[in-house]
């Protein structure tokens, strides 16, 4: 599944553009639209904890960043976003392979979204929940 999904190159450079960190995490979107933004990140040493594990701040990273594309593209027209509050679950590591970052609103309001993004193996097994609040910030 996550081999074969096709990259959205143009909505990866703008995601490397506006958030450059993901450049460095590796992260590359396949999906993006309002109901969901779809990435994947491959597995690398140098993101690890010890025992080879992606390490948990790394999952947390590529979780926010997906999660902000998705709530990004829910926005009202010329708002902008900060993160209220972010909670991650870890439920299995994973020391191989690549990882699937799946972003779907939970609610979107006036005043804030509320986001959730799921990270699945390479064998579809969930590894982390992430649920994140963004406040909205309305046009000057």
């Amino acid at each position: 599944m996550i081999e074969s999904a096709k990259h959205d190159e143009e909505f990866t450079k703008m995601a490397h553009s506006l958030m450059p960190f993901t450049r460095e995490l590796g992260f590359e979107v396949v999906e993006a639209k309002a109901e969901k933004v779809s990435a994947r990140a491959q597995w690398a040493a140098d993101r690890c904890t010890s025992g080879g594990m992606l390490h948990g701040g790394y999952l947390m990273a590529v979780a926010d960043a997906a999660g902000a594309g998705c709530a990004g593209l829910n926005l009202p027209q010329g708002s902008w976003m900060t993160t209220m509050e972010s909670k991650t679950n870890f439920f299995r590591g994973v020391s191989e392979g690549v990882i699937e970052i799946v972003a779907v609103p939970v609610n979107i309001g006036r005043t804030t979204i509320t986001v959730q993004t799921d990270i699945f193996n390479d064998k579809g097994k969930l590894v982390s929940r992430t649920t994140q609040t963004q406040y909205i910030i309305p046009p000057r």
